[in-house]
């Protein structure tokens, strides 16, 4: 029989990760990155002690042979986590969410540089027609150069930063496969983020009101929920399985647009979406033949 104990787990974690970014880009306006940020890995942090009290060696060890590559996967978190955080004050969740999904074509260009894989023309084209489509959802800016209106290029810029040190984590993560449990996952990812961070969180520190610790407090709630669901779907199911369901994460941004910000898509965004989703089924498809 088959279990969709994977894949519910994979889908709640992007529905999980667009409430995380809809509630980032609601911050936004009031908070900078490194407050919002502090008080998500805070809140992490306080989880995993607390479950580790209840429960003794909850979520699994924490020592590890090798420091510098959870810290350096943790910098790539960083990374990503701020540029999504910076992108989404100016550009609509989907926007961002479309150069978010070229991440796995970054992530094949790591494997081929870091970890000496190859990867035949088919997936290499396909990776291509993927840029081509987040160049067609951009197309009404790249076409607006001579009007008034203001392009927020610098959104798109931070956006592309964090798709590419999400696929520095990625790539990490692989190498680090074999130490893979919650309690490493959250306590290196959050544990030197929130003391790197700290003083920057202090000098800027704006007083929240109560509705807003909620929400702050939610940011790790959100955060912690879907990398856990994340990791926990990929260690029960095939990867081959599970990758084409992360598109569901454009859907829930989508849904979040319209009943948030009455942001509804245009055009070119739904055709860049349909090129950008194409290409990177086929480009998996390809690579799964490859492998066979």
């Amino acid at each position: 029989m088959t279990s969709y104990k994977g894949p519910l787990l994979l889908v709640g974690a992007m529905a999980l990760f667009a409430l995380l970014d809809a509630n980032s880009k609601l911050l936004a306006g009031r908070y900078g990155a490194d407050q919002v940020l502090i008080i998500r890995y805070g809140t992490l942090l306080v989880l995993l002690g607390a479950l580790r009290l209840l429960r003794r060696g909850a979520g699994g060890p924490i020592a590890t042979p090798r420091p510098g590559l959870h810290l350096l996967r943790a910098l790539c978190m960083a990374g990503s986590a701020y540029g999504f955080f910076l992108a989404f004050r100016d550009i609509p969740l989907a926007e961002g969410y479309l150069v978010y999904f070229t991440a796995p074509f970054f992530t094949l260009l790591l494997a081929t540089l870091v970890l000496g894989e190859r990867n035949g023309r088919a997936v290499w084209f396909w990776s291509a027609i993927g840029f081509l489509g987040v160049m067609v959802a951009m197309l009404p800016a790249l076409t607006a150069s001579a009007s008034l209106v203001a392009i927020p290029w610098h959104a798109y810029g931070w956006a592309f930063l964090g798709t590419m040190t999400y696929a520095g984590f990625l790539t990490l993560s692989r190498i680090l496969r074999a130490e893979q449990n919650p309690a490493r996952l959250i306590f290196w990812s959050s544990g030197p983020l929130f003391l790197a961070i700290l003083p920057f969180a202090i000098a800027e520190w704006v007083a929240p009101s109560g509705h807003d610790w909620v929400a702050l407090i939610a940011n790790g709630l959100f955060a912690g929920g879907a990398t856990l669901a994340l990791a926990i779907a990929f260690s029960i199911d095939r990867a081959a399985r599970l990758a084409p369901l992360e598109f569901t994460a454009l859907v829930f941004a989508l849904i979040l647009d319209a009943a948030i910000w009455q942001l509804w898509p245009g055009p070119w965004t739904l055709a860049g979406a349909a090129i950008v989703v194409f290409a990177c089924l086929m480009s998996e498809r390809a690579a799964r033949r490859e492998e066979g």
